[in-house]
């Protein structure tokens, strides 16, 4: 079914650009949100917007930062991991 509706420029605008950010339509853009609003359906949630809410994404523990700058880390544990022994093989 063909239903023609007036938007404000504002709200045209709006559409216009998270359509070409999103990648859709606006049709399918208007669907969805009418389909939400009266059949009580949720938008599906991005993996990345899952794992924000699991925790697996953000910053991490105030008690686990280190000090010291990643780089300088790494770099002294590569050090470590092939500093030569103090006696040498015979």
């Amino acid at each position: 079914m063909t239903t023609t509706v007036r938007l404000p420029l504002r709200v045209e605008e709006a559409l216009a650009e998270y359509c070409v950010s999103a990648r859709r339509t606006k049709s399918a853009v208007i669907v969805e949100l009418l389909e939400q609003r009266f059949m009580g359906t949720a938008p599906e949630r991005t993996p990345y917007e899952l794992a924000c809410e699991a925790g697996f994404i953000g910053c991490i523990d105030g008690d686990a930062v280190a000090t010291e700058p990643t780089k300088q880390r790494v770099a002294a544990a590569i050090r470590a991991k092939h500093r030569r022994s103090a006696t040498p093989a015979a």
